[in-house]
């Protein structure tokens, strides 16, 4: 018996739906880089996109443990020397919610071109407003 191998064209893909709403960050990061590599397929190669697209709605209420709400910091550079730029979780809650669910899921992924492109899948927003109604996405529960 051969063993069957996917390819690109045959790739089937889906579209879920989440609601961050008291959903631990870390629990609810893992679940996604896994479904936007399709590691919950039968199908799943590790050199192929064979992932589903995400939607998240309510990013500004999910919910971290301890104190890392005030102690934990996101770092980025300008390029510049000295343009070190700390941020801590609370500021960028305020700010921008979601990329605080985007930086999470974006350290799971693949740190290559086949990660950019799994990341571009995902799509979180403020609120419980979407603009992907007409994509039909099937509600996935987070434990």
């Amino acid at each position: 018996m051969k063993t069957y191998n996917v390819k690109a064209s045959e790739i089937e893909r889906e579209w879920w739906i989440v609601d961050a709403t008291d959903k631990t960050l870390g629990r609810l990061s893992t679940t996604i880089a896994q479904i936007l590599r399709g590691k919950h397929k039968p199908t799943f190669v590790p050199h192929l996109d064979s992932g589903d697209f995400i939607v998240v709605t309510n990013a500004e209420k999910i919910r971290v443990t301890g104190n890392k709400e005030e102690q934990k910091t996101y770092f980025r550079h300008s390029g510049y020397p000295g343009g070190a730029r700390f941020t801590s979780l609370k500021q960028l809650r305020e700010k921008h919610p979601e990329r605080i669910l985007e930086h999470a899921v974006k350290g799971m992924l693949p740190h290559n071109r086949l990660g950019r492109v799994q990341i571009k899948k995902l799509k979180i927003y403020k609120g419980d407003s979407h603009p992907h109604e007409a994509q039909q996405p099937k509600p996935l529960e987070v434990g």
